[in-house]
C-alpha cells in the first residue's frame, strides 16, 4: 500500500531523514516510533505530501506522492497531533466542509452518517465542536480523516491530552479502523503501541534502526527466550521432571516464593518453545502451575535500547549484524524486498 524507497530529507548539511526504506502492506496497523528529533514527523509529513523529499520516492497505492499528488492523497486520511478543527462549526457542518474540500464523490448524507456512527459521535453531530470534550474533539478529528473513505489512516499522537478512559476508547477505535484501513500510528505512549500495533518501525537520527513485530524485537534484543515458572510441588521432583523435557537447555531452581510453591528459571534450546510440554508434564504429575512469565523485553525497553547512544554506537560498529537483525524485512512485511 505504501512504499518508501531511499528517502532523504536534508536541511542544509543536516540530514533529518537519511536514506530509509520500508513498505507498509494493506491492512496493517503499524507503530511508528522515534525520539524527539529523530525524523519521525518529517517522514510522516513527506508520506502525506506536506513536505517534499530531497531524494527518494514515496508510493501510495502505486502513485508517487510528488508526481501524482492528488491521486496519492486521495488514498490518505491524516490526523495531525493538533486536529485542525473549526470549533465554531457543528460536527456535521465540519464534516460537510471537508466533504466539499476533498471533492468526495460518495453519497454525502449516507457517507457522513456512516463516519459518525463508526467513531461514535452521531449523538453529538448537531453540537458545536467548541462545546465538546477533548476526547470527542479527537474523535471528530478522526472522523475528518475518514472523509472520502481513504485506504490509509495516518494518526499522529491521537491520544495526547486524553484521560485514561478516553485513551482506551480511542485505542479501541483504532483497532476497529484497522479492520478496514491500513493504519500508521505515531505515539509516545509505548504500551499503547504494543497493545494496538502488529508491527513497529523505529527510527533514530534519521535512520531506520528496527522493523519487526514487537515480539520478535523483544526476543532478538533480550537474547533469550527463558521462562520463569512457579509450581506447587516437591522442588527436587519438579526440577528433575523439567530437566528431562527434550527441548529444555537448562533449568535453575530459584527457591520458594510463597508457601508450598517453588520457582524455576527454564531456558529452552534455541528456537524451541517449552510451554506446552511443561504444562503437560506438570499436569501429568498433579503439580499446579500457578505462574508463568517470559523474559521478553517490553516495547519501552526495546525503544530505549535501540535509541540509546551506546546502542547506536554498537550498531554502527556491527553494521552487517544490525541489518540482519533489525532492518531486514520478511516477505510478510515487504513482499520480499529488502
Amino acid at each position: 500500500m505504501i512504499e518508501v524507497k531511499n528517502l532523504v530529507k536534508r536541511y542544509g548539511k543536516k540530514a533529518a531523514v537519511d536514506d530509509i526504506s520500508f513498505t507498509i502492506n494493506k491492512g496493517e496497523i503499524l507503530g511508528f516510533l522515534g525520539p524527539n528529533g529523530a525524523g519521525k514527523s518529517t517522514t510522516m509529513n513527506i508520506i502525506t505530501g506536506y513536505l517534499s523529499s530531497t531524494s527518494g520516492t514515496v508510493l501510495v497505492d502505486g502513485h508517487d506522492i510528488l508526481e501524482e499528488p492528488l491521486e496519492a492523497k486521495r488514498h490518505i486520511g491524516y490526523l495531525p497531533e493538533l486536529p485542525p478543527l473549526y470549533v465554531d462549526m457543528t460536527v456535521t457542518e465540519y464534516l460537510n466542509f471537508l466533504y466539499d474540500l476533498k471533492k468526495v464523490k460518495l453519497p454525502r448524507a449516507e457517507h457522513i452518517e456512516e463516519i459518525c456512527k463508526t467513531v461514535k459521535i452521531d449523538h453529538v453531530a448537531g453540537r458545536l465542536i467548541k462545546n465538546l470534550s477533548k476526547g470527542y474533539r479527537q474523535r471528530v478529528g478522526v472522523a475528518g480523516a475518514l472523509v472520502g473513505n481513504p485506504d490509509v489512516l495516518i494518526l499522529d499522537e491521537p491520544t495526547v491530552g486524553l484521560d485514561p478512559k478516553q485513551i482506551i476508547d480511542i485505542r479501541n477505535l483504532i483497532k476497529d479502523l484497522g479492520q478496514k484501513h491500513t493504519v500508521i500510528l505515531s505515539s509516545h505512549i509505548l504500551p499503547e503501541i504494543q497493545a494496538v500495533c502488529e508491527r513497529v518501525i523505529v527510527i533514530d537520527k534519521g535512520r531506520l534502526v528496527a522493523d519487526d513485530t514487537p515480539d520478535n524485537l523483544s526476543k532478538v534484543l533480550s537474547g533469550s527466550s527463558k521462562v520463569t515458572a512457579r509450581v506447587v510441588g516437591d522442588e527436587q521432583e519438579v526440577l528433575a521432571a523439567i530437566r528431562q523435557l527434550p527441548d529444555v537447555q537448562s533449568c535453575t531452581p530459584l527457591g520458594s516464593k510463597e508457601a508450598g510453591s517453588y520457582e524455576f528459571s527454564i531456558e529452552p534450546k534455541e528456537g524451541k518453545d517449552v510451554r506446552g510440554a511443561l504444562f503437560e508434564t506438570l499436569s501429568r504429575h498433579g503439580w499446579q502451575l500457578i505462574g508463568l512469565k517470559g523474559s521478553e523485553m517490553t516495547l519501552e525497553d526495546i525503544f530505549l535500547r535501540l535509541v540509546s547512544d551506546d546502542a547506536q554506537t554498537s550498531q554502527e560498529k556491527t553494521e552487517p549484524e544490525k541489518k540482519s537483525r533489525f532492518s531486514k524485512k520478511s516477505k510478510k512485511h515487504t513482499g520480499g524486498e529488502e
